[in-house]
């Protein structure tokens, strides 16, 4: 396939989690050039700055609205026409009752309603299979207001320290995640390309390609991807999941 091939998709989502490298993922994937431009674009927080700098109206009680969902994609998409986007967990219920909220007529299935807005879509499932680790890397970032590197800092910033509690509570919380989104595909019939964390921190390269192959798009000639983000675990998170595990 050519840059001037017609894609066999319009859309993409990146179905994931906190803290499951789905930032790293994004960023390869959008170095690509062919792949659209894979952000957390109906996400609640950011809605109101994403519609301020696209100019248009958010929906009745900062609802994601129809129009809202045209401007998303046309921001998303690269070149070729492809739209990426990055769904997290707590935000797919949120979108689905926004869009059935717009359409005047129901559509059968959850499926079907994003047919309707993203036309014909596919889906990638990213999950990390230490939840442990990933409770530890979310509680650390909660703590200190550090989710990646480059963004600013919010106010109000801890040192990291280690609480139980909160590892406890996170756990459970992506576990409770994992497990509505393998029951949400079960039940829309859909089979995502499945990635792991572990696969992607090991060789993230490689897994992008796989991505990329699965959504059948190829990179222009002569372009690289390019890997835009780093591993940011230290001795501090391989410290609080040793104690974890050893009291759990």
């Amino acid at each position: 396939m050519t840059c001037m091939a017609r894609p066999q998709l319009d859309s993409w989502l990146l179905c994931a989690t906190p803290r499951s490298g789905s930032t790293l993922l994004c960023g390869l994937l959008e170095s690509s050039g062919v792949a659209g431009r894979p952000a957390s674009y109906f996400n609640r927080r950011g809605l109101h700055d994403y519609s301020t700098s696209w100019q248009v109206s958010e929906g009745a009680g900062g609802r994601i609205s129809a129009a809202y969902v045209r401007a998303a994609r046309t921001a998303g998409s690269t070149p070729n026409g492809v739209f990426g986007g990055r769904l997290m967990a707590e935000s797919r219920p949120e979108l689905i009752a926004d869009l059935t909220t717009e359409d005047d007529r129901p559509a059968p299935s959850d499926l079907e309603l994003l047919r309707l807005h993203f036309g014909r879509i596919r889906f990638v499932h990213l999950r990390r299979l230490d939840v442990v680790a990933q409770a530890v890397s979310w509680a650390k970032s909660l703590q200190t207001h550090f989710w990646h590197p480059g963004e600013q800092v919010e106010p109000g910033a801890e040192a990291p320290h280690y609480d139980e509690e909160l590892l406890g509570r996170l756990v459970e919380t992506v576990e409770q995640f994992e497990a509505g989104w393998n029951r949400w595909f079960t039940e829309q019939r859909i089979t995502p390309f499945e990635v792991t964390y572990e696969q992607l921190a090991a060789d993230p390269l490689f897994v992008a390609h796989e991505v990329l192959d699965f959504l059948d798009l190829e990179l222009d000639e002569g372009r690289r991807l390019v890997v835009r983000d780093r591993q940011q675990a230290d001795h501090v998170n391989a410290r609080w999941i040793e104690t974890f595990k050893s009291r759990s």
